[in-house]
């Protein structure tokens, strides 16, 4: 049986946060603030006078599509995945190229040009991982600090250390109850103690969380899965890129309105036809860098809440 010294929460796999990457913007915007924190808790704020951040391998490669340079620019100044607004994130990205300067962490103004400070290596990869980011922190011309950080997909970031010590994810229940590492195990576990899997999953929770705190995160992914549904039902125009593509969402879904009336409750096509547009629309939000739950990437954001607004719906 598993000795495995932590578990990955539901709230791991189900973050609230903003689109289109959860290893390409979520991680970034995560890894960026999580260095801001720490420089300062290890060295005087005012001591600090530049930032420097090098993206490596594919984030380098496909961070701009990505928009890497917007989450990172974000985190250094406090913005996080979860409460960020995704409108604010482009404006205040204009002022910064625009000033070369930001509010670290929302407090210390410090210079930061983003065409010599956010430097891209294309075509280079560190041995570690494909996504990877060099944070430094400058007085002056002298190096006061330095970390190297990996978005290693799902939203979940390591650093260096903590990647050489085997650390793949960030799982936030140190000590739980019933601990799996594996399918075979969770199944055994729920055979042994005569519990369903939902079931096994609470108790893990419960060592951490409350039963109301458990219900109120659990409804705030939920309220949060239907609003990226109603705001890419919602919402026309072309999708950012560069590509040109128009969203489809809102035209399917006034179509699926206008047809419903002809169409029998019982017609199996049509409801499927109602789970691809509820996906579409979360994708085409995740693309826009709206609000989405990484679930358990932001590839497949759109996939739970399809589901679940069925189930909602039809049954």
């Amino acid at each position: 049986m598993s000795t495995a010294a932590s578990a990955i929460s539901v709230f791991d796999l189900f973050k609230i946060g903003i689109g289109p990457s959860s290893s390409h913007t979520v991680g970034p915007m995560v890894a960026a603030h999580r260095f801001s924190q720490w420089v300062q808790q290890h060295h005087p704020a005012d001591a600090i006078t530049g930032l420097r951040v090098d993206l490596y391998g594919s984030l380098a490669l496909t961070g701009i599509g990505h928009r890497t340079d917007r989450a990172i620019v974000a985190g250094l100044q406090g913005a996080e995945p979860e409460s960020v607004d995704p409108q604010w994130i482009e404006s205040t990205y204009a002022e910064v190229e625009r000033s070369g300067r930001l509010p670290w962490l929302g407090r210390n103004w410090i210079a930061f040009d983003l065409h010599r400070d956010l430097v891209w290596h294309r075509g280079e990869f560190l041995p570690e991982h494909s996504n990877a980011m060099r944070f430094t922190a400058l007085s002056g011309d002298s190096l006061r600090a330095e970390r190297l950080y990996f978005s290693i997909g799902g939203g979940f970031v390591v650093d260096q250390q903590e990647l050489a010590r085997g650390l793949t994810s960030a799982g936030s229940i140190p000590n739980p109850s019933l601990p799996f590492d594996s399918a075979a195990e969770l199944l055994e576990l729920c055979q042994r103690h005569h519990l369903s899997i939902a079931e096994i999953v609470l108790r893990n929770e419960l060592t951490v969380r409350n039963e109301q705190q458990i219900a109120s995160g659990l409804d705030r992914i939920w309220e949060t899965m239907q609003k990226s549904i109603e705001t890419g039902c919602t919402s026309a125009g072309i999708l950012p890129g560069g590509l040109g593509i128009r969203r489809r969402a809102p035209d399917i879904y006034k179509k699926l309105h206008s047809d419903h009336a002809d169409r029998s409750a019982a017609d199996d096509l049509a409801l499927l036809d109602w789970v691809d547009m509820f996906a579409l629309a979360v994708n085409e939000e995740n693309a826009a860098g709206g609000r989405v739950v990484t679930a358990p990437t932001n590839g497949a954001a759109g996939i739970i809440p399809a589901v679940l607004s069925y189930y909602a719906r039809f049954m």
